[in-house]
């Protein structure tokens, strides 16, 4: 059920266009939310076992995992990812008929640090003025977020500059740094453009942030992709299939995915 009306999705929009982000607090259901938490769990155990393993910490640097999520049962939930709310307002800043592209956690453990500044994504065009938005993420908590677990740092309005202008804003003052707290429920949507780096967890409970990744229609980043289940896929709603028209369908999900998706930061 939509919260907000037109006018506020419009406001939403507005104030995206100037900061390249917006947050909608207490927006998703926490029960829904802790359903994902605790399916999520066993999920990022086996990215840590494998990485002990290997003799390591971590597949996004130390003590930080990215693991996508099967797009399967609690994590399939057009509840979520169709919400009206969040579509009114990616279709405003970044166009209309978008795709869904990702569905991923980033989570840092005790032992991480605070990452480079960086963008996720490169410009569209070497050395042109930035372009209007064309890919965003919209990250919400399984937990909540404070300065102690590691808050996402970002900047305002950096997302329409390059990332030199960007990096000497920073620097002056310009662009200062922001920490980001977050609640359960809460939601962020942003520009990947946008300057920001992640922090690290002090804590002994991992820090999940779900990232789902929406992008004009003719964007396309091989790395990532969200495999859907053809059975899964039969059962959406119709606006769900139109966001997955891309995706690649399979007969079956992995559980675990081999997270190729290496090069983040630009």
């Amino acid at each position: 059920m939509a919260r907000y009306d037109e006018s506020a999705r419009d406001a939403f929009a507005h104030d995206f266009d100037r900061d390249g982000f917006v947050l909608l607090p207490g927006h998703f259901s926490r029960s829904t939310l802790e359903t994902w938490r605790a399916a999520f769990a066993p999920l990022l155990a086996s990215h840590v076992d494998a990485a002990r393993d290997q003799g390591g910490s971590g597949n996004r640097g130390p003590g930080r995992y990215y693991v996508t999520l099967p797009f399967e049962g609690e994590f399939a939930d057009p509840s979520i990812f169709c919400d009206e709310d969040v579509l009114g307002i990616v279709e405003r800043v970044a166009g209309p008929d978008p795709v869904m592209c990702q569905l991923a956690t980033d989570t840092p453990v005790r032992g991480s640090d605070f990452q480079d500044w960086h963008r996720d994504t490169p410009p569209l065009f070497d050395g042109f003025v930035e372009t209007p938005s064309f890919q965003l993420a919209v990250n919400f908590p399984l937990v909540d977020v404070n300065d102690e677990n590691g808050s996402l740092e970002t900047t305002r309005g950096t997302h329409r500059k390059s990332r030199d202008e960007a990096l000497a804003g920073l620097a002056s003052g310009e662009h200062p740094a922001e920490r980001v707290p977050m609640r359960l429920g809460d939601v962020m949507i942003r520009d990947v453009r946008g300057l920001h780096r992640g922090t690290p967890n002090l804590t002994d409970e991992p820090r999940p942030m779900v990232v789902i990744g929406y992008s004009r229609a003719w964007y396309f980043r091989p790395e990532v992709e969200v495999q859907v289940p053809r059975d899964t896929f039969a059962a959406l709603p119709a606006r769900a299939k139109r966001l997955l028209r891309y995706s690649p369908q399979v007969e079956r999900t992995p559980r675990i995915f081999d997270e190729s998706y290496q090069r983040f930061a630009y």
